[in-house]
């Protein structure tokens, strides 16, 4: 398994600009994540991962790879939508998936470019297919790229595991934006433990009436 590479200089850096976030490092220690470093297939991956709970998409991903044997430009293109529906998609999800296979086989969309693009060009590109926003290019650029400045305000568990860290009660874009320039350059794995922080805050009760 091929996991997000980070170690002492980053920790040592993030600790150094940030108690609250050294204090979490301590106390969790290293974080395994796992990448893909196929950037096709994990472009496909995070569009199957949007708005849905990470179980349910480690489902529909086994049953996308299951189905497909592969996955690579030509087979996505080659599926029907209602093929790729069958894995556990909504429609409109899986003509998205369809339609990334169909740009990169039509030559719309060179992903073996990405590498050698700033983050930037990346979001822009990847912005203009349907299905495909700032959120999932910066997934692909954490998950794939390895790219070590990625924090996605996008992310509703990132803002949930940053309110935890600081005990905030609500979380504006000014403030995210200042430990976002506080944990630079090394925001992606800042991402990875407030994700974890995320995991660990107790879910707030709905109120009722």
């Amino acid at each position: 398994m091929t996991v997000f590479r980070y170690g002492p200089v980053e920790v040592a850096h993030l600790a150094k600009k940030d108690r609250n976030l050294g204090l979490a490092i301590k106390r969790i220690g290293m974080i395994e994540r796992k990448v893909i470093p196929d950037l096709f297939a994990a472009l496909i991956h995070n569009i199957v991962g949007q708005q849905i709970a990470a179980k349910a998409a480690a489902t529909v991903w086994g049953r996308l790879q299951l189905c497909c044997g592969a996955i690579t430009p030509q087979i996505i293109a080659a599926a029907s939508a209602e093929e790729i529906q069958k894995c556990g998609l909504s429609m409109r999800k899986a003509s998205y998936i369809k339609g990334v296979g169909e740009a990169v086989m039509n030559k719309e969309l060179n992903i073996a470019e990405f590498p050698a693009l700033p983050d930037e060009e990346i979001i822009r590109r990847l912005s203009g297919l349907n299905g495909v926003g700032v959120w999932t290019a910066e997934m692909l650029m954490i998950f794939s790229l390895e790219r070590p400045d990625i924090l996605s305000w996008g992310d509703l568990a990132i803002r949930r595991g940053m309110m935890a860290l600081y005990g905030l009660k609500d979380l504006d874009r000014a403030t995210f934006e200042k430990y976002r320039n506080r944990y630079s350059p090394y925001g992606s794995v800042a991402s990875l433990y407030l994700w974890r922080l995320s995991a660990e805050a107790p879910l707030k009760k709905k109120s009722r009436g």
